[in-house]
């Protein structure tokens, strides 16, 4: 009789919450049809136009879920029509009125066949003019949609990517549930952690002069997880990174964050590759084939890039060994790298398009000394800015070398460095794959990357920095190069990359406290540091670390794929601009001197 009471007032609460949910509308905007027709309805949303014809008023009234159109006829009632005449745009309303079939359908529209006829018309709250048009092509600046971002949300076009990103969730949830995964929050305040992006810091007001880091990953927390015995993890996570931006990346972004015990590489990515077939057919319908992987080091060779977009060719030619001795062009022979890439039908390039190349591949951003072009003419003739230092014949030998046709333009970069000269040419292979319309964004291209170097060099710091973090398993082949070559070690590492973009990453994690020691004495780290920072972990190791894995993807980069979009920002629902900045939070801002003196902070601004 209890449990039967107790059931009943559950009844009774979820009745009156329905009760409390539908007073201010029946229906939504978006879903009454031809078979409404004679129904009464109590519809509520946003005006977003009105059209005045003779004695009607037209308003589209639009919710989340659509558009339906209200009449407001001069001649049935003059007082509630002019009470019509007085709204504005973005003006929120509650109408009742009577479903009728529209005399004038609008096939463009899912309410199309109907309209809805007033009755009455209550204003719940009046509008300002917005700053910009409430539809899919705004008049609104990118500054300007930040600045009023609330407003912008209630654009179809932004909200349906927010939709998306909620399916691929509930999906991945559902996915990651049925596969034994656990899910389990981690905490937002850490110690700082080195080898990374850099860290946002929070000041301890209770432990002056400390400081919290955020989370530039789990990392730490998930592999203790799995020494915890938790087998399977997973965390739909926010991570924060002090690096600079640009479109596909923002200071706080989410991350699908799984990882895995008794698991080698390959039960990784199948399981994850499932996942991803999944998401495709799901939101897309694509059927996704079963993936290739490919070494980073045919990456690099092919298309310069350990996330080659794979929608076109165009793919690297080598040509050092080629130019040995057939020229006098000195720029040639003191290279280390010469490199081609074949762009179809382009040999009509004009001089100002040819400097415009030429231009872009010698900007900052880039930093090439220079372009070789050398152009098949259709009449079967050849133009080439190094003709003079070569032979008809040898330029003739490049061609077939190239895979050329009378009509194509052959592109060439040459450098002492082989692995940048290789990522300014494929800056250039994407510059021409774009002006070809080769990038076809409803066309996916998936694959995975692996055997990735375990170290890189780092210009900045002038050593060996970890190229994903130092937690990576080496390859096993390669333990003995630790301790003689580490450059040549190659980590047991893998990137999930889709249309030239790296999507999700992950490893085979280092369990083995004499393994990790080692890693860190490569990467410079002195016993003190090691233990000071990471002592925890090590210490975890010691009682019976199984082995695991993991991988994250990246939800706002996955989302932005999948819904065809070239930032991550419109999957985002208040992200920050390219300086970092909430124009409309007004955040990073200054804080109180009162606060800061609670911090123990002293603020030493630069001088400009």
């Amino acid at each position: 009789m209890l449990l039967f009471g107790i059931y009943l007032d559950l009844l009774y609460f979820c009745k009156s919450e329905l009760k409390i949910l539908n007073m201010y509308r029946t229906n939504t905007c978006g879903e009454l049809r031809l078979s409404d027709s004679g129904k009464e309805v109590t519809l509520a949303g946003w005006v977003q136009r009105l059209r005045k014809l003779g004695g009607m008023t037209f308003v589209d009234l639009r919710d989340r879920y659509g558009i339906t159109q209200l009449v407001f006829n001069e001649a049935k009632d003059s007082v509630l029509c002019d009470q019509a005449n007085q709204l504005g745009r973005e003006y929120c309303v509650q109408i009742k009125g009577i479903v009728r079939e529209r005399a004038s359908k609008n096939p463009k529209m899912d309410t199309g066949d109907i309209e809805i006829i007033a009755e009455d018309l209550n204003v719940l709250s009046p509008s300002l003019t917005p700053p910009f048009t409430i539809e899919d092509h705004t008049d609104g600046g990118d500054d300007l949609r930040m600045k009023y971002r609330y407003l912008d949300l209630r654009r179809p076009c932004v909200r349906k990517n927010l939709e998306l990103r909620h399916r691929m969730t509930i999906l991945i949830r559902n996915f990651l549930d049925a596969k034994k995964f656990i899910e389990v929050e981690t905490p937002d305040l850490i110690g700082s952690t080195p080898e990374g992006a850099r860290d946002f810091v929070v000041p301890s007001r209770m432990n002056p002069g400390q400081f919290y880091a955020l989370p530039q990953s789990p990392q730490l927390l998930k592999q203790l997880l799995m020494v915890a015995g938790f087998d399977r993890y997973f965390q739909i996570a926010k991570c924060f990174r002090d690096e600079d931006l640009r479109a596909d990346r923002q200071p706080e972004f989410t991350q699908v964050d799984c990882e895995m015990s008794f698991v080698d590489q390959d039960d990784v990515i199948n399981l994850f590759e499932e996942m991803c077939r999944m998401l495709f057919k799901e939101i897309r319908g694509v059927e996704l084939p079963k993936l290739q992987q490919m070494t980073w080091q045919e990456a690099m060779r092919r298309f310069g890039s350990d996330k080659p977009d794979l929608r076109f060719g165009m793919e690297f030619v080598e040509l050092q060994d080629f130019f040995k001795g057939k020229g006098s062009f000195s720029v040639f022979d003191e290279a280390a790298y010469i490199g081609g890439i074949c762009a179809p039908g382009c040999a009509d390039y004009s001089r100002k398009q040819l400097n415009e190349l030429t231009d872009y591949v010698k900007s900052p951003q880039v930093g090439a000394k220079g372009l070789v072009y050398i152009k098949y003419n259709a009449d079967g003739t050849v133009k080439s800015s190094v003709d003079k230092f070569y032979s008809p014949e040898v330029l003739a030998q490049v061609k077939e070398k190239m895979g050329a046709k009378d009509g194509d333009l052959v592109l060439i970069l040459s450098g002492t460095s082989i692995n940048k000269t290789r990522i300014q040419l494929c800056s250039l292979r994407l510059l021409m794959g774009d002006r070809l319309g080769l990038r076809d964004k409803d066309i996916f291209k998936c694959l995975w990357i692996i055997d990735f170097p375990l170290f890189e060099w780092s210009d900045e710091e002038q050593r060996l920095v970890s190229t994903h973090h130092p937690f990576t398993m080496p390859n096993p082949d390669d333990i003995p190069l630790l301790d003689t070559h580490p450059e040549k070690v190659r980590a047991k590492a893998y990137d999930f990359v889709c249309n030239g973009m790296e999507v999700g990453g992950g490893s085979i994690r280092i369990h083995d406290t004499k393994l990790q020691e080692k890693m860190f004495k490569v990467l410079g780290f002195t016993r003190e540091r090691a233990e000071a920072q990471f002592g925890f972990l090590m210490n975890a190791f010691k009682y019976g670390a199984p082995p695991h894995a993991g991988l994250a993807f990246g939800l706002d980069r996955f989302t932005s794929i999948l819904a065809g979009l070239d930032s991550i920002r419109d999957t985002i629902a208040f992200p920050k601009n390219n300086k970092g900045r909430d124009v409309m939070l007004g955040a990073p801002s200054e804080l109180d001197k009162k606060q800061l003196d609670e911090l123990s902070i002293c603020v030493n601004t630069p001088q400009e």
